[in-house]
């Protein structure tokens, strides 16, 4: 086992947000397996009671399997969280790169930029995002994607500061490379670890977006989702 394994086997919250995290995706990809038809679909009465037949969570106030609609919901959010995450890196790694490798008026344009949507609240202008474009998994998906490539662009622009002035960078460019060959092969690569803890953290802070709009009733009608089920079911609350 590699030393990396082994410190990771030792640190027993991170083993454990693995097996949640390896239950929910086996739990998204086999929902059609686990939960044949619709999650929309009436099941039982009205509030049956958790293990009732062919019911192991119970029904909600429609009679609709809630087991069902978890499972389902899991691949919504989870394509929504990805997606938008995805999204949020290739903007926020691009505007940073090139404001901290070219610096200048490059740099101050792009972290102007990026300060104007940073002085609004994230979660505001998603909703106002969504509330515009009406509420559709499209509409969702950027809207997260706007809000949360502005730190993102902060962090990665930090890094090409600190990594432009090294001696491997300098040697680079002596060395008649270009622009783009040094950010590519030099600057990014030093930077993935970084970026991949950040977008980590982004794709769980997605979630928690796509079920807040949902939960205010801007999630896409169409779709199953976390946040949908616990908006439908506040009123019964």
């Amino acid at each position: 086992m590699s030393p990396f394994l082994q410190t990771y086997a030792r640190n027993r919250g991170a083993v454990f947000g693995s097996i949640v995290l390896a239950i929910v995706i086996v739990v998204a990809l086999g929902a059609a397996w686990l939960f044949p038809g619709s999650p929309w679909d009436m099941n039982g009465a009205p509030f049956e009671p958790p293990l009732s037949a062919g019911l192991p969570l119970g029904s909600d106030m429609l009679g609709r399997d809630i087991a069902a609609g978890i499972a389902h919901g899991a691949r919504v959010s989870l394509l929504v969280a990805l997606i938008s995450t995805l999204v949020a890196v290739l903007i926020g790694v691009t505007l940073g790169a090139l404001a901290g490798y070219f610096g200048g008026w490059v740099d101050h344009a792009i972290v102007g930029f990026t300060e104007f949507f940073q002085t609004i609240p994230s979660f505001v202008l998603a909703v106002v995002l969504v509330a515009i474009f009406n509420p559709s998994i499209v509409a969702i998906i950027g809207a997260i994607a706007v809000v949360s490539w502005p730190p993102l662009a902060r962090l990665v622009r930090a890094e090409f500061l600190s990594l432009r002035s090294r001696e491997y960078v300098q040697a680079a460019i002596l060395g008649g490379q270009s622009d783009l060959a040094i950010i590519l092969r030099h600057i990014l690569p030093n930077s993935v670890s970084t970026i991949i803890v950040t977008a980590s953290m982004m794709v769980a802070t997605a979630i928690l977006l796509e079920s807040a709009l949902s939960f205010l009733g801007l999630g896409d009608p169409n779709m199953m989702s976390w946040g949908y089920i616990i908006g439908a079911s506040r009123t019964v609350m």
